[in-house]
């Protein structure tokens, strides 16, 4: 993974892990004999390396070693030939430092690294003294880039309450400019570099809640961009699809949560229609102003959404990252809560009409909810959700072991922490009708959390269906299961939220 060719072309560096081992580890590839060699050998089991980087003159490679909590993280400098390194970041307590790119002089990394409260933000790193250089200075989440081929320049990205803006600056006053494009999700895409080969032009990829990702030209003298792709479907791009509104409101405990809102168009104001809760994956992720197509599928049908961005999320600083650690399930489940208390609050919005769905976390979110706040939910499509964290642990990949523990500790020692925040706890006080669709080959949940989801609402006599998608993992990869999932997802709600005579797929 994230395989990277050396100056000269003659080697590849990588990201290796063997499918037994938690620990990711850096190896070179010579690309004539195709032998593989590890540069590290990471000997604990909760920390990974990853994202290598080639010095200009191939003798050395940057790369990140971070802790499975993703709360904690290292540069190091590994000799390409004799594998040897050297911390370039060290420190005391936890702190996030990765590099990104390095200029063609070999002497600087550009690189992201948090300020007090664990807010990342981008510094130039110089390789000889160690000293980090600051670019920015936010309590949102700024993410370095790539230096210009001539090391004039460098990119980086903001992404401010879930919305991002890419910005060009200069590498001597490192003063940044935010380059124009429309409100959304603006960031640099291509490989090796954003900057053309002679970084008179970056790659660009914007897409937003009514716009789907496409990719554009941006000339950096002209300061003009030129769209290359168009992603949208004609007959979407003719469509009037409602945009996201970014909103805040206060939870149990006073704690700020943001989300993205939609309201279909031409709603009555009369608290009659349906609306859906869509909690994110992670639980260290963030729900952002991107395209989002199970959401258009469902404002599109009469439904207000609302993805709220709960205690646990990224993009907030690590407080507000780690405010649900040991505790999964019950400040976040609360967040998701009071963002039904903000619906209601709109006027739009029927309490006997109120949906939940997600996937991975927030498939397990959808369980936790209708288990613990059975009374709030009229129905429920889980994805790939986890149902009982002492079996995931027992069957999931080595290094999301490490994560979980990161999260709710150890499995002996705090197994009463396991079964509190286990959904398994609470899945039989459930009253909403549950849909359950999950991959059979996924390695991150495997199918078995299902199975025991399905297994125990059946047998109290509670209304659930299952579908298993053959030859799919985490999340749905083929378009046609993509298509089937959305349509078994709105076809659902539909039933029990608009009580529709029309019966979901089996």
């Amino acid at each position: 993974m994230g395989a990277v060719w050396s100056p000269d072309g003659t080697r590849l560096a990588f990201t290796y892990k063997p499918k037994s081992a938690s620990a990711t580890d850096i190896a070179i590839m010579d690309w004539k004999t195709h032998r593989v060699r590890n540069l590290t050998r990471e000997t604990t089991k909760d920390h990974v390396w990853e994202s290598p980087i080639w010095s200009p003159d191939g003798t050395a490679i940057y790369a990140s070693r971070s802790n499975s909590s993703f709360s904690d993280s290292d540069v190091y400098r590994l000799a390409a030939d004799a594998g040897s390194k050297e911390n370039l970041t060290a420190h005391s307590g936890d702190r996030r430092t990765a590099a990104s790119s390095v200029s063609p002089d070999g002497r600087t990394l550009l690189v992201t690294s948090d300020r007090p409260g664990g807010y990342p933000n981008v510094a130039l790193l110089a390789v000889a003294t160690k000293q980090l250089i600051w670019v920015t200075d936010t309590k949102w989440e700024a993410n370095s880039g790539d230096i210009s081929p001539d090391g004039k320049q460098f990119t980086y990205t903001i992404n401010a309450d879930g919305r991002s803006d890419a910005y060009v600056a200069d590498f001597t006053t490192r003063l940044g400019s935010k380059i124009a494009f429309a409100p959304g999700l603006n960031s640099y895409a291509g490989s090796p570099s954003a900057f053309s080969p002679n970084g008179d032009r970056l790659l660009v990829s914007h897409e937003s809640s009514t716009q789907a990702a496409d990719l554009w030209a941006y000339d950096v003298a002209r300061a003009q961009s030129q769209q290359l792709t168009l992603s949208l479907a004609p007959s979407l791009a003719g469509a009037k699809i409602p945009a996201s509104t970014l909103v805040h409101y206060r939870s149990f405990d006073g704690k700020i949560i943001s989300a993205f809102l939609w309201v279909p168009y031409n709603l009555k104001r009369d608290a009659s229609n349906p609306a859906i809760v869509l909690p994110h994956g992670g639980p260290t992720g963030q729900t952002q102003d991107h395209f989002n197509r199970e959401v258009i599928a469902l404002v599109s049908r009469g439904y207000v959404c609302i993805a709220p961005n709960v205690r646990g999320s990224t993009g907030y600083g690590m407080s507000f990252q780690t405010a649900n650690v040991k505790d999964l399930g019950g400040g976040d489940l609360q967040d998701e809560v009071y963002a039904v208390k903000f619906l209601e609050a709109t006027g739009y919005v029927s309490a006997r009409k109120i949906g939940i769905t997600g996937g991975s976390y927030g498939g397990y979110m959808t369980l936790m909810a209708i288990g613990k706040t059975p009374n709030l939910w009229a129905a429920a499509v889980e994805e790939y959700g986890i149902i009982n964290w002492l079996t995931m642990i027992e069957h999931e990949d080595p290094f999301l072991q490490q994560y979980e523990r990161g999260l709710l500790g150890d499995p002996v020692k705090d197994r009463a922490i396991y079964l509190a925040d286990s959904p398994i706890t609470y899945i039989r006080n459930e009253k909403a009708p549950l849909l359950v669709l999950q991959g059979d080959n996924d390695i991150r949940v495997p199918k078995e959390e299902a199975q025991q989801v399905v297994r125990i609402i059946r047998a109290d006599g509670g209304t659930v269906q299952a579908h298993y998608y053959a030859n799919e993992g985490h999340g749905f990869a083929k378009r046609e299961d993509q298509i089937d999932a959305l349509q078994r997802t709105v076809e659902w709600f539909d039933r029990y939220l608009k009580r529709s005579t029309k019966a979901p797929p089996s």
